[in-house]
């Protein structure tokens, strides 16, 4: 009984993955998953400025961007790597909520983004216009259950992307530049990251939330 019982725990988060919006689904199933978002944004970027750098990098790295032509990418951000997400306005009586994402994607030395940054704040960080998501809490919980989502790191994203190419910003304060990969977001997926319940969901055809932009999350 109680291997059928610890079994059954294990399955939860499982199948709440199973229950995701069938829109999401059909676009996870046409996308290739991605193992590490830093190893392709190396791959995809190939600046070649090591001394390690092999004579065919360039080469590479252009076959490599090729590849990935008009492709979408399906990946998973972890609780902990999930930056990106902040705590929007909170609705008491409805438990409405808002989850704000700064599309904006750290792999290393380098970002995935939401479309090519054109402007930096003062510390030389990508300025990005802000992805809403909203979603209702379920009944029973308070303002400080839905912080506390955050302050103890319990969201995780799933993401669909297709690149569409590298760009680069010169740093305002010290020498080089910031480079990354620009994309289309296709779908952001927010889920509970014990138990696999979504929190939100957001597509790219559906219209924006109106709203400034917000600099990228530092680097730690």
């Amino acid at each position: 009984m109680r291997r059928l019982f610890l079994a059954a725990l294990l399955l939860v988060p499982t199948l709440a993955l199973a229950d995701v919006d069938a829109r999401f689904a059909r676009l996870r199933d046409q996308a290739e998953p991605l193992g590490s978002l830093t190893s392709f944004l190396e791959k995809y970027i190939g600046e070649c400025a090591s001394m390690f750098s092999g004579p065919n990098c360039r080469a590479s790295s252009e076959e490599f961007r090729g590849k990935y032509e008009g492709k979408k990418l399906y990946m998973i951000i972890g609780e902990d790597a999930a930056t990106m997400l902040s705590p929007g306005p909170y609705q008491p009586g409805s438990g409405n909520y808002t989850i704000q994402v700064v599309p904006y994607f750290p792999g290393g030395s380098y970002a995935l983004t939401q479309g090519q940054p054109t402007q930096t704040d003062a510390d030389g960080n990508p300025l990005l216009p802000l992805i809403r998501i909203t979603g209702t809490t379920p009944e029973g919980w308070t303002a400080m259950d839905f912080m506390r989502l955050f302050s103890s790191r319990q969201v995780r994203a799933q993401l669909i992307f297709t690149p569409q190419g590298v760009w680069s910003l010169p740093r305002k304060r010290g020498v080089g530049k910031t480079t990354g990969v620009a994309a289309r977001m296709e779908a952001i997926l927010l889920t509970h990251a014990r138990t696999g319940e979504t929190l939100g969901l957001w597509f790219a055809e559906e219209p924006p939330a109106a709203g400034g932009a917000k600099k990228a999350p530092k680097k730690k």
